[in-house]
């Protein structure tokens, strides 16, 4: 019972402090694509500012979720798991599949895989739909070969791209993702 409730204190005392951080955040109303010693920049855009800090900071969530959703099928080398989580229509998964695919024929598999979001903008958050404008960049992964051997793949550059995220099912799925010009 005592379990219970220490842990219930610290569920309730993350959600505090995150919705805390989503304040200061929000108020401060930094410019997008820059970032700070402390972490990505985080700004609501101004067409989606009736968004409650929430769900707000429940959008970041969602997109750390996803990140290591995929990252977790990349290891495994598991095209079924990484194609879930994508919508049905995705071009974007279809090529992330496909690519995979091709890493696991040539028995590789990449591990470590991590995205360092260095600035996120919220477009439109509603019940069934979710739409980010992310600047990030991969860190961390090692291709591993069938010799278990490890080679550190190249940092990755930071990527500006919009991310439009589907609730199917009670989860969120990525619809689309398209390419935008470089980090401000």
């Amino acid at each position: 019972m005592r379990i219970r409730g220490a842990r219930a204190v610290i569920v309730g005392t993350t959600v505090v402090l995150l919705l805390a951080a989503g304040l200061v955040v929000l108020a401060t109303r930094p410019q997008p694509g820059r970032t700070t010693a402390a972490g990505p920049v985080a700004v609501v855009a101004p067409g989606a500012r009736d968004v409650s800090v929430v769900r707000a900071v429940g959008s970041l969530a969602v997109l750390r979720e996803w990140d290591r959703a995929r990252a977790a099928a990349w290891a495994a080398g598991d095209p079924g798991a990484l194609r879930r989580l994508y919508t049905r229509d995705s071009a974007a998964g279809r090529a992330d599949v496909g690519m995979l695919r091709r890493w696991a024929a040539r028995g590789l598999r990449v591990e470590g895989m991590a995205m360092q979001v260095l600035a996120v903008e919220l477009h439109r958050r509603t019940d069934r739909r979710l739409v980010l404008v992310v600047t990030d960049r991969l860190v961390g992964a090692e291709a591993v070969g069938p010799d278990r051997q490890r080679r550190v793949l190249p940092r990755d550059s930071a990527s500006r791209r919009r991310l439009d995220f589907r609730r199917v099912g009670g989860e969120w799925r990525l619809a689309s993702v398209v390419e935008l010009a470089g980090p401000d």
